[in-house]
């Protein structure tokens, strides 16, 4: 398994009644292939993971492995507040052939780190897949420190999504697991130049559900040291974030995939969809960037 590139978390498609929209979900896996996304993220915070059933994320699941075929890597995100779930979901997606699993430390009770430590190593000694930590401590409470990310490394743990947003501790990371072979992937296309240009292999970016093309430019142009396309293509990524980020980020990936001709159905509620202005500014803004 080569974990590596840009790996959009995938948003889910789903019917106007919330159940998973397959046609939509299998159309838009090929056009982010297409596009030359080199793996996906299934179930984290664009895909639903915390706001759908176990059912919804196994199938999810399985609709993806089935059509992206081994094309590109499948990880799955197989976070929740139940270790139970966790296990359950995680020998789901060894079963059904996915390359990898990750998962965010167990979330709204406060854990101590001897805690989040069990955790991991009941994950990392459950399945024979790849184990990734994802740090995300906006949204769990919990903030994976570099000294014990090290810990977990030491038991098996293979590599990190971190989105934390902080540079200097994606740095620390860097120079404090001693692991060979760690993979260290940042959690948002913010930052994705100068996390790769120190050591990152990839990018998990939410923006690349609206526009992968646009992150794997910037991508390949640090890939072939072409460093100020890369540096113009961060600065477009940014004003491209500030666009996404008038309104919500997730809902503005499914209006934004529409005016591009992908049907990617709804978002799951409660999450609302743009409003009209919304829309339109986004439209108006996107065009004027020359990405619509």
């Amino acid at each position: 398994m080569d974990v590596k590139g840009i790996i959009p978390p995938l948003i889910t498609p789903f019917t106007k009644d919330g159940d998973v929209y397959e046609e939509g979900l299998r159309r838009f896996l090929d056009f982010q292939i297409e596009k030359g996304v080199h793996g996906i993220w299934l179930c984290g915070t664009y895909g639903a993971g915390p706001l759908i059933t176990i059912e919804q994320r196994k199938k999810i699941t399985e609709i993806c492995v089935d059509q992206v075929n081994k094309r590109i890597p499948v990880m799955v995100h197989v976070g929740s507040s139940s270790i139970d779930s966790v296990l359950d979901l995680a020998k789901h997606a060894e079963d059904v052939g996915a390359d990898a699993i990750g998962s965010v430390p167990p979330f709204y009770y406060p854990y101590k780190e001897n805690e989040v430590f069990s955790f991991y190593d009941m994950l990392i000694s459950s399945v024979g897949l790849p184990v990734f930590a994802y740090n995300n401590p906006g949204r769990t409470g919990f903030n994976i420190q570099p000294e014990f990310l090290n810990k977990l490394a030491d038991i098996g743990l293979v590599g990190v999504k971190d989105s934390s947003f902080s540079l200097p501790q994606f740095y620390e990371y860097l120079v404090t697991v001693v692991k060979k072979g760690f993979i260290f992937i940042v959690g948002t296309e913010a930052l994705l130049l100068p996390a790769l240009i120190t050591g990152a292999k990839g990018c998990i970016s939410g923006l690349a559900n609206a526009f992968p093309e646009l992150n794997v430019e910037a991508y390949n142009a640090i890939e072939n040291k072409d460093w100020k396309k890369a540096v113009e293509l961060q600065l477009k990524i940014t004003r491209a974030r500030k666009i996404m980020h008038v309104a919500s980020s997730i809902s503005a990936c499914y209006t934004i995939l529409k005016m591009r001709g992908i049907d990617v159905g709804f978002v799951k509620k409660p999450v609302s969809p743009l409003t009209k202005s919304e829309s339109e500014y986004v439209e108006k803004k996107f065009k004027a960037l020359g990405l619509l």
